[in-house]
């Protein structure tokens, strides 16, 4: 996105266009999103309470795409504009391993023994 995702944004640009319709396809579907600001504005918890959708634990511990971007972040190279920040994402995400993502998989049933463990708080994860 090349401007600030505001909730209002999130909602025009992304659940109604994209996320609406793919939940309507699937009904009993889970959708997860973390606790960014443009996913817990109030337009955006309005559009998605029409889902009626099961709310699952909000964890970053639960949520591997939160590790992808991590490890994104520590290889990202120092940019001095959005073109590059752009390209230097795409060449990241492009060369990310199966491995690295078969990885995070594989690690999930000890993510949620941690998460149940914790009682729903902090892991080492």
């Amino acid at each position: 996105m090349r401007r600030t995702l505001t909730g209002q944004r999130y909602v025009d640009d992304i659940l109604r266009p994209h996320v609406g319709p793919f939940l309507n396809g699937l009904p009993g579907a889970i959708f997860q999103q973390d606790n960014a600001r443009p996913h817990t504005a109030e337009v955006a918890q309005d559009f998605l309470r029409h889902f009626r959708l099961p709310w699952p634990a909000r964890s970053p511990d639960l949520f591997p795409v939160e590790h992808v971007g991590d490890q994104l972040k520590r290889q990202m190279p120092s940019c001095h504009s959005v073109h590059d920040l752009e390209l230097a994402v795409q060449n990241l995400w492009a060369h990310l391993t199966q491995d690295n993502i078969r990885c995070l998989i594989n690690s999930m049933p000890d993510r949620v023994a941690a998460c149940i463990a914790a009682g729903g708080g902090p892991t080492c994860y």
